[in-house]
């Protein structure tokens, strides 16, 4: 398997990290923001959330920047659209999502799965990709009850220490969620596990991500 660096340790990247609801760009690539940190990559994030009211928009909120404690600067941005409409919504949100490319240029964007299946994950990147058009977009997955995983070609293998950081601070920030049978520390770490087999991770854990397109070039 090839490996190429995302960034080397003092060097800047900026990030546009893109969920729909307020706990998915923790869940898909939390821990891969985790880990750039870690390794003292100068991170520039600017975070969007596109459904978040009421309790749900302060644990987003929370999240976020517990989440972001370290990177080098970050923007932490929250939308209401309504979830589970979010197709019929699309003009307003594609516009919403023309407003943030005109104040963030991203080296890296993090948006949902094309083939997820949930309605407005596939909205999102649906609209993701229509928008930023010349970026390196990294399709995350989340897991649910629809049993979508899929084959993924991207991977950022984790540090144990990373990955009990991403699972320790989803348990603590999203109180509304665990009393779903399936957001718990056995699902993350067991998904991050199979993903850290699929690509030999030395520490065991990874996130999985879908690229789509890349040029290549020479020199």
């Amino acid at each position: 398997m090839r490996q190429l660096p995302l960034a080397r340790r003092g060097e800047r990247l900026s990030v546009l990290c893109l969920g729909a609801h307020s706990d998915d760009i923790e869940i898909g690539a939390g821990g891969t923001i985790l880990r750039l940190i870690a390794d003292g990559v100068l991170l520039d994030v600017h975070w969007c959330v596109l459904s978040a009211a009421g309790v749900r928009a302060q644990e987003a909120k929370n999240s976020a920047l517990a989440f972001l404690d370290g990177a080098a600067s970050h923007r932490v941005e929250l939308a209401e659209f309504e979830d589970s409409y979010f197709p019929s919504q699309s003009r307003e949100i594609k516009q919403w999502l023309n407003a943030v490319r005109e104040r963030f240029t991203p080296d890296v964007i993090f948006t949902h799965a094309r083939d997820d299946a949930h309605q407005d994950h596939r909205e999102v990147n649906h609209l993701t990709t229509n928008v930023f058009r010349n970026h390196l977009v990294l399709e995350y997955e989340i897991p649910k009850w629809d049993g979508d995983l899929m084959q993924h070609n991207t991977y950022m293998p984790l540090t144990a220490k990373v990955m009990d950081r991403k699972t320790d601070l989803l348990l603590e920030h999203f109180g509304t969620q665990r009393s779903k049978d399936w957001f718990d520390e056995l699902t993350f770490k067991g998904l991050a596990r199979l993903r850290g087999m699929e690509c030999r991770a030395e520490d065991r854990f990874a996130e999985a991500f879908t690229n789509r397109k890349l040029a290549l070039t020479i020199g």
